[in-house]
């Protein structure tokens, strides 16, 4: 019962009830993805806990994409009924909840624009209606998620496999 996806992406413009367009810049969950204790919610409700990042059930990472998200959804009514609208293609979204730390304005346009370069993560929900339209949810198999991140590994260790070769071919051929 392992779900998937994108809580927000970056460079996507959304409009913020029609007063000014926001946008997601890159790096802006960087910081805090490293000292926030974030939580998993089903349509920002407080009381429908999904996950949380400190206990394991909820997995966050900011990649080129934007803030990608995996749950270990729970085995509780929530849990399932989520799973079972996320299987049933009525849920495919997700938001997030967040307070701004840095940001930028651009007022020169018909709409100002914020950009927001950094945020304070509070939580992440899945959701029937996103305000942005490029988030995500689709369900995974615990199996195939781990064979994904084994995978990522062992690409990892080759490419540092490959750069040791390389620099060993180098310095006996006198190249540095």
């Amino acid at each position: 019962m392992t779900v998937g996806g994108y809580a927000a992406v970056f460079g996507e413009v959304t409009s913020i009830g029609g007063y000014f367009d926001e946008v997601l810049a890159r790096g802006a969950f960087t910081k805090t993805l490293q000292v926030a204790d974030v939580l998993a919610y089903f349509d920002h409700d407080r009381g429908r806990i999904l996950g949380r990042s400190t206990s394991g059930t909820l997995r966050l990472s900011e990649d080129a994409k934007g803030l990608a998200v995996e749950i270990d959804l729970p085995d509780t009514s929530d849990g399932r009924d989520v799973r079972t609208l996320i299987e049933r293609g009525d849920i495919r979204g997700m938001s997030f909840g967040f307070r701004v730390t840095r940001e930028e304005w651009d007022e020169t346009g018909e709409t100002p624009k914020r950009t927001i370069h950094e945020v304070e993560l509070r939580e992440v929900s899945i959701v029937s209606e996103p305000a942005y339209d490029g988030t995500s949810i689709a369900m995974r198999s615990l199996d195939a998620a781990r064979k994904e991140r084994r995978a990522q590994n062992f690409t990892a260790a080759e490419r540092r496999v490959s750069a040791r070769r390389a620099n060993a071919e180098a310095r006996f051929r006198g190249i540095l």
